[in-house]
């Protein structure tokens, strides 16, 4: 019975630790796309580094659906989905309405559905071969432990800033 009762201790303190180690604040996300690098952000310091690969033409703002591009600016993280088809996804929350209504002016649609995600289902053991390339439709991939990772530390709500 005292085995019982030292193990279970033990497995509590390890389990309490180890929510307490990923339970850091987070004030926003911060992706750098020139350097394909996202920053999980407490004010100005950095809690965590994460390597990113983009869409297959990164440079510039999206402008319309299909173009590749990931957007540049500030946006909001604002819903998730445990059971994306990319291991988990967390979502930007673009267009905004300025990006609509250039969209709307240019007669194009302006695309969605942008996010951070995992390694396509079934296909993350080759994280280490696509973290190398740009391959996303404009989303921002990572590792699925990574995202993992990300999914615990950021909170639905939390802005995000895009930089070229």
């Amino acid at each position: 019975m005292q085995r019982s009762v030292r193990w279970l201790v033990l497995t509590s303190l390890v389990l309490s630790s180890a929510s307490t180690a990923t339970a850091q604040p987070v004030s926003h996300v911060l992706v750098m796309k020139a350097e394909r690098l996202m920053s999980i952000m407490d004010g100005e310091r950095v809690v965590k580094t994460y390597s990113i690969a983009l869409g297959g033409s990164p440079v510039g703002h999206k402008q319309k659906e299909g173009d590749e591009r990931t957007p540049e600016g500030t946006y909001v993280l604002d819903w998730r989905n445990p059971g994306s088809g990319y291991h988990r996804s967390i979502h930007v929350s673009y267009p905004n309405a300025a990006d609509t209504e250039r969209a709307g002016k240019a007669g194009e649609d302006p695309g969605g559905m942008i996010m951070i995600h995992g390694q396509r289902n079934y296909l993350g053991w080759l994280s280490p071969l696509t973290q190398w390339f740009d391959w996303t439709n404009g989303c921002i991939a990572v590792s699925n432990a990574e995202m993992d990772e990300i999914w615990d530390l950021v909170k639905n709500g939390t802005p995000i800033e895009i930089r070229p």
